[in-house]
């Protein structure tokens, strides 16, 4: 038996947390076993459904690098395929017509409820065996019903609850149809699983409740029931629902955040499910080592500075190639272009053990790609000052005089400078980071200098010369 997955959005929002763990377990448990993993495109809400959060899922999927095996899919394009099921259904009395009202039925609701009884459909249009049924009214459209199954039970072997049983009669028969004819979201679901052989679904665990029916419809179909993985819901780090102040926000603001999609993965990945004490993984160990006898029947919880944590672990020990690509993403968004400075990798390499987001990075790194747009106030009260313009300039003419700009050579004027006049590094470096980045604040001032390159770093000393003096 081949694996198949599914991952299944509604597009009626973007693609948050839970979704997008959901999508990778899928994933992750499709290729651990050499199967296939699909994205399906549930919209058959037209009301709420809308193309931008339709583009949003498919750029969410696409910036984590969970790629489906399959062509797109839209249930919206299979209403051809749903009407045929249904008529093929009422053919073999699996299904029916019901003519009750929506004020019947409202009605009807309301006087279970007086009784305190469970809200449900009683059946009054369901066939049976002498049961006289009352004539269509005229100009009705009826809606169509499953005949579920009146007695017995459901069995449900859940990979992550563990033996799940539901009473047949706790559950009504539910319309597939609606009177305009489109199909309901329980039998679209089914007709999609049972038609693209998918063998495990893996869901949030708000679905437990609808796994009895879909059974039951599959059964009547003569399908074999996928096996079912419901996975617990995400809580805030101090246990409430997750919100946006805990991080439920989409995955898509991540990376505006600055988030490595290979670092979401890493974190997504533990939340629910474990493997001993590990905490970082590569992505070929997560598709090697995940299953469900380690996902938590509990709620997780999303710590936002556990995340950065793990992210920053990535910026530390990722390929700099790797890091690259989303390097030029965030300094495009800052109006950078990465093209008008020195070699990213080189950049990322000098910055990557002080921060922990790329977004962070890039704000850190911009004088290496534009002009300085002046001092930070503080830092140049402090270290741009009539004394300091004075070696400045000195140092402007001894870097000048350097035959090659390289970090030996700059590491050995820098301390040279600062030997010949007794003054301790930190006395020469801030001036020069002040002068030459617009903080006092950058990677090693060799480094820093180099990376500027000749041109940059002396015109710096020079406007930075002219700053000071202009203060006294």
């Amino acid at each position: 038996m081949t694996v198949v997955t599914r991952f299944a959005p509604s597009p009626t929002g973007f693609l948050h947390i839970g979704g997008a763990r959901t999508a990778l377990f899928s994933y992750l448990y499709a290729k651990r076993f050499g199967g296939k993993f699909l994205l399906r495109i549930e919209d058959t809400d037209r009301e709420r459904s809308t193309q931008e959060a339709v583009d949003a899922i498919f750029e969410g999927m696409a910036w984590l690098g969970l790629k489906s095996d399959f062509d797109e899919i839209y249930q919206t394009r299979r209403f051809d395929r749903y009407k045929e099921v249904v008529q093929q259904m009422l053919a073999a009395g699996t299904a029916y017509h019901c003519y009750a009202s929506k004020e019947e039925l409202e009605q009807l609701r309301a006087e279970q409820m007086a009784r305190k009884e469970k809200p449900r459909y009683d059946g009054r249009w369901r066939p049976e065996p002498g049961k006289t049924l009352p004539t269509p009214p005229a100009g009705v459209q009826p809606v169509v019903r499953f005949r579920n199954p009146a007695d017995g039970q459901v069995v449900v072997r859940d990979l992550v609850k563990g033996e799940i049983v539901f009473d047949n009669r706790e559950l009504d028969d539910l319309i597939i149809a609606r009177a305009d004819g489109t199909p309901t979201y329980n039998f679209c679901v089914v007709v999609d699983d049972w038609d693209m052989g998918i063998t495990h679904v893996i869901r949030g665990d708000d679905h437990v409740n609808n796994t009895p029916r879909q059974i039951n419809i599959l059964q009547a179909l003569g399908a074999t029931p996928p096996a079912y993985a419901h996975v617990s819901m995400i809580l805030g780090s101090d246990g409430a629902k997750l919100s946006k102040r805990h991080g439920a926000l989409g995955v898509m603001e991540y990376r505006a955040m600055g988030f490595m999609p290979e670092a979401m993965l890493n974190y997504l990945v533990r939340l629910g499910w474990s493997h001993g004490d590990q905490e970082l993984f590569t992505h070929e160990e997560m598709i090697a080592k995940f299953d469900f006898d380690h996902v938590s029947a509990s709620p997780s919880r999303f710590d936002m500075e556990k995340a950065y944590w793990v992210n920053h672990q990535y910026l530390k020990t990722a390929d700099l190639g790797l890091i690259a690509g989303e390097f030029d993403w965030h300094l495009r968004r800052l109006n950078l272009d990465p093209a008008n400075g020195p070699d990213l990798k080189a950049v990322i390499e000098q910055q990557r053990e002080r921060c922990r987001t790329l977004l962070e990075m890039a704000e850190k790194s911009k004088f290496f790609f534009a002009d300085l747009d002046g001092y930070n106030e503080k830092d140049a009260a402090k270290h741009l000052t009539a004394e300091s313009a004075t070696l400045l300039e000195a140092l402007d003419h001894a870097l000048a005089a350097l035959p090659d700009w390289d970090v030996p050579a700059l590491h050995a004027a820098v301390n040279g400078f600062a030997e010949t006049r007794g003054l301790g590094l930190g006395k020469v470096a801030q001036p020069i980071r002040v002068a030459c980045c617009g903080m006092a604040v950058s990677p090693p001032i060799d480094q820093t200098l180099f990376l500027l390159g000749r041109e940059r770093t002396l015109a710096r000393l020079k406007a930075a010369v002219s700053f000071a003096r202009s203060k006294t």
